[in-house]
């Protein structure tokens, strides 16, 4: 058993912490659309999410040798760099999600990793090529890769859709839909769960507890996947409210297109080793599958501030997480400070969420306006309305027989009367 310091095992936990605001963070990534689409009761999908992101975590340390190996020089990192880089995961998890925006907790992290690493050690200290190649090119490519495959997928499905049976092809995708969301949790669990198992790794090789390019302890593994299967569990309503209904209005072979293109991109870049975004790639998927239907359009005021907290997560968590490293540099007691600033914003942050509480009951209402742009191509090409099967059944039950009106009959003018006889 590794041996632990107090400050070791403070990083440990604060990192299992981040490990929960990424499962609740993130659970719209697997079954916002699910939700939305009516495929599952939310409280289904929430639990079948957390069950898959378990065993996930089981399956891959690719990631994890990623975050621990390859991001920043793990021989000139102390713990306390470690903790300070999770304060600025942490926060800005919180933050977004409580604007209900599905930013990175991916990016967050390696945001708030890179941060503590150069207040501690110096831009030398951070790997450029390595954040350039398994980072940054993949968040600028995942987005577009997914959206494109479920744009095109989608129309393929209307495609062959339409020669299918209304309530058979209906009832098809809908199961589709919950078989693509458990794969998507699935690659959840193998990428975003490694991202910690990646972290904790790194604090105990700087904290002597293993040797360096070590991989995660079993121990490491399990506690990682159970945290974020929890998190996942207790499910992060706002921000599924904002992927399943505030992006686009979704039909379940819209779903089923997004969550399948989606689950594929995240599986492939895990097996790779690339530190995706799952945030991005769902999300890229999902407008892909708005886009994809006919008369289907974006809500782009929502897709806007979401572009806004991509751009903003890795700096912000960046520049939280080099303060803070300023701050534990100080001693010990400077790193309790920052632990009870740490604690203290998160509380007050589930205050404020408290005002307007987002929950299973309501998670598929929305108040997102139209735009301009999304009323005007409605007007253009407006959607088709209903299911798949109500589609089908009202083009085939459409009464044809035209009304044909009776001609006005021309006013009638009246007789004169007769001249009066002289």
């Amino acid at each position: 058993m590794e041996s632990f310091s107090l400050i070791l095992a403070i990083v440990v936990v604060t990192a299992l912490a981040f490990d929960f605001t990424n499962g609740f963070h993130d659970t719209a990534n697997a079954m916002a659309t699910t939700i939305s689409t009516g495929a599952l009761k939310p409280k289904v999908a929430v639990a079948m999410s957390a069950a898959l992101n378990l065993v996930g975590a089981f399956l891959s340390v690719e990631v994890a040798n990623t975050i621990s190996k390859g991001l920043v020089d793990e021989t000139g990192i102390r713990p306390e760099v470690i903790f300070a880089a999770l304060v600025g995961a942490i926060l800005w998890n919180l933050l977004t999600w409580l604007v209900g925006l599905p930013s990175s907790s991916s990016h967050a992290l390696m945001g708030g990793l890179i941060g503590a690493t150069i207040a501690s050690a110096g831009m030398g200290a951070v790997h450029g090529d390595a954040l350039v190649t398994k980072v940054l090119i993949p968040a600028i490519a995942a987005p577009i890769v997914a959206g494109v495959a479920a744009m095109l997928a989608t129309r393929l499905s209307y495609t062959l859709g339409k020669k299918a049976d209304g309530k058979a092809a209906a009832k098809g995708y809908r199961a589709g839909q919950i078989a693509s969301a458990g794969l998507v949790s699935l690659a959840h669990g193998t990428n975003d769960a490694q991202k910690t198992m990646g972290i904790i790794t790194l604090a105990l090789v700087a904290g002597g507890a293993v040797a360096p390019d070590s991989d995660p302890p079993t121990w490491v593994i399990l506690s990682a996947g159970m945290a974020i299967a929890l998190g996942t569990y207790l499910g992060g309503w706002r921000i599924i409210r904002t992927m399943g209904k505030g992006l686009t209005d979704l039909q379940p072979q819209q779903g089923f297109a997004a969550q399948t293109s989606a689950a594929t991109v995240i599986l492939a870049s895990s097996h790779l080793g690339f530190s995706l975004s799952t945030t991005h790639s769902v999300s890229g998927s999902v407008m892909g599958a708005g886009l994809g239907r006919k008369g289907g359009v974006v809500r782009w005021s929502t897709a806007t501030r979401m572009f806004v907290a991509w751009g903003l997560t890795l700096p912000a968590a960046a520049l939280v997480g080099a303060l803070a490293e300023s701050v534990t540099g100080l001693g010990d007691w400077g790193t309790a400070l920052v632990a009870v600033f740490l604690i203290a914003s998160s509380a007050a942050i589930w205050k404020v969420s408290r005002r307007e509480v987002v929950d299973a009951s309501n998670v598929n209402e929305t108040d997102e306006p139209a735009g301009v742009v999304t009323t005007a191509i409605a007007v253009v090409a407006p959607p088709p309305t209903g299911t798949l099967a109500e589609d089908l059944t009202a083009a085939r039950t459409t009464d044809l027989t035209a009304t044909i009106l009776s001609p006005t009959p021309e006013p009638v003018t009246p007789a004169a009367p007769p001249a009066a006889a002289v």
